[in-house]
């Protein structure tokens, strides 16, 4: 039998394979912009609606996964809010909260959250409860909110390293608050830019295991007794302190860093203020314009001391035996373009001061500018 070419039967297979592909195409396309539009625009599992979620994978053949979740400016009927089961992060910035209830924070989810974001919001009060279910937080904001005070024991059991409290209306706080489940991590405090005139911490109890503390920006007249406290790192800038009396850090013998900056009311200094302070490394005694004068012994006892900053504060020349007291100084800024190094290279480039080991001299780039 005779065989027939028919090109226009052969053409219509060839355009519906054609359109066939296409359209599979077409769903693979859709279903893989569906997927990523899932994960990325909100829709993970038990996500909220407005909320925004993204899940970050970890481990061998990103065999773990943990989710974090945005809530912030859902507003302040939105919460208790649903969220994923492995959430991580979470942020309720912005939603006008004004009280954290016992149970706000104890459904489905929040017990395995490392961090925690309630800032910018109305907070006045925290129940005494309220983060007792949250048994893995390490990272706690509340600041630019309403607190004047918090109950006992509200963070017992938390294994806190971070908490934010700062621009707040606290006017008194018992740093015991933070006595955490067996100690065993370090917090880092910021209290800074509140209405403080006391911080206490009870000698009789158990001192917390604070590593930093801010109190910049409050209005404390004196240095806060925190003896007992292992700090590394304390900030009193810009507080209404008008003298550092004798021996008033005494009790810091961790101290690695420590600033006085921006006292507007600082006008002495006693002699062995600094004493007991034998591991302070960084000191910052800048921009005290009502200073005017150092005796040497203010700086007895900082044999560690590597930082020095008094720009904009005491006009008058400094001693040379100030360094005697200091020396392991490496820097020292004593006034706008007044800065003095130690260095290990030989040479006269400007006058030598103060005494220094084998091979190492300490210079200024202003010659004379102590006397």
């Amino acid at each position: 039998m005779e065989s027939h070419f028919h090109p226009l039967l052969d053409n219509q297979k060839v355009n519906v394979e054609s359109q066939r592909v296409s359209i599979m195409m077409a769903l693979m396309c859709l279903s893989l912009s569906s997927l990523l539009a899932l994960v990325t625009a909100g829709g993970v599992r038990n996500c909220h609606l407005k909320c925004r979620c993204e899940v970050e994978s970890y481990g061998l053949f990103d065999s773990f996964s943990l989710t974090k979740v945005d809530c912030s400016g859902l507003g302040p009927d939105a919460t208790p809010i649903p969220i994923p089961l492995d959430t991580s992060h979470l942020d309720l910035s912005h939603n006008s909260i004004s009280y954290i209830t016992d149970s706000m924070l104890s459904g489905p989810g929040y017990t395995t959250l490392v961090s925690l974001d309630l800032s910018k919001n109305l907070i006045s009060r925290v129940s005494s409860k309220a983060f007792n279910k949250l048994r893995y937080l390490e990272t706690l904001d509340l600041s630019q909110n309403v607190l004047e005070n918090l109950s006992d024991g509200c963070f017992s059991g938390l294994p806190l390293a971070e908490v934010d409290l700062s621009d707040n209306e606290f006017r008194e706080f018992d740093l015991n608050v933070f006595k955490t489940r067996g100690q065993e991590t370090p917090i880092s405090v910021d209290l800074s830019n509140n209405l403080l005139s006391m911080v206490s911490c009870n000698p009789r109890l158990h001192a917390p295991f604070i590593k930093s503390l801010l109190l910049a920006g409050n209005q404390l007249r004196t240095v806060p007794s925190l003896a007992g406290i292992p700090l590394q790192y304390l900030s009193l800038d810009g507080n209404l302190i008008q003298s550092i009396d004798e021996g008033a850090f005494e009790e810091l013998t961790d101290l690695v860093y420590l600033s006085l900056s921006g006292l507007p009311e600082l006008s002495v200094i006693h002699p062995n203020s600094f004493r007991g302070l034998r591991n302070l490394q960084v000191l910052d005694i800048s921009n005290n314009v009502q200073l005017k004068a150092l005796n040497p012994d203010v700086f007895e006892g900082l044999s560690a001391l590597q930082e020095l900053n008094l720009s904009k504060s005491v006009a008058t020349p400094l001693p040379v035996a100030i360094f005697n007291h200091m020396p392991s100084i490496k820097s020292a800024t004593l006034g706008p373009n007044m800065h003095c190094w130690k260095t290990h290279k030989q040479g006269q480039f400007h006058r030598q001061i103060g005494q220094a080991k084998a091979n190492e001299i300490l210079t200024c780039d202003v010659p004379g500018i102590i006397l």
